[in-house]
């Protein structure tokens, strides 16, 4: 009998704010059909994803992996191996 390897739920997203202590919220677009005219459009949800040290920035696309619960709100945590900085200006 084989057994079935299951993958935790995942997103990949923006973040869009970083202000709390270990923790980001992160924008994670979809594209959907309305049914009836049959026009796309963009939905979007935001997440409070886990972030240990701070290391994201605003603006940079993160995939964010479902874990167990950390708090009241946040069910995702950061996966570092898969960060997107964005690039940075500098003066």
């Amino acid at each position: 009998m084989e057994t079935k390897t299951i993958r935790p739920q995942s997103f990949v997203g923006t973040v869009v704010k970083t202000a709390m202590k270990d923790t980001a919220t992160v924008r994670v677009d979809r594209y959907v059909k309305n049914a009836k005219y049959k026009k796309y459009f963009v939905r979007s949800k935001k997440f409070l994803a886990h972030d240990p040290g701070n290391t994201a920035k605003v603006g940079d696309t993160v995939t964010i992996v479902a874990t167990r619960p950390i708090s009241k709100l946040k069910r995702f945590v950061i996966d570092a191996k898969k960060t997107v900085a964005a690039p940075r200006e500098e003066d």
